[in-house]
């Protein structure tokens, strides 16, 4: 029990570096989901599987700055 409560207090660290301009809706969405709206811009999020999850689908245009 303490490892899922150790793991759900982890964050991830996401900045955006590519446009938006050239996204399928699906990218786009996912992207709307985790915060990110502009170049450049970053957004510290919970480590759970539903944000690895969309993060995967985008990752040609984020770029992990840090997990903790």
């Amino acid at each position: 029990m303490a490892k899922k409560e150790a793991a759900a207090k982890s964050t991830i660290q996401l900045r955006l570096k590519k446009g938006l301009i050239a996204c399928n809706p699906n990218q786009r969405a996912c992207l709307q989901g985790l915060g990110l709206k502009r170049r450049h811009q970053e957004v510290a999020l919970e480590n759970t599987p539903a944000v690895r999850g969309m993060v995967k689908k985008v990752l040609h245009l984020v770029e992990v700055v840090s997990e903790t």
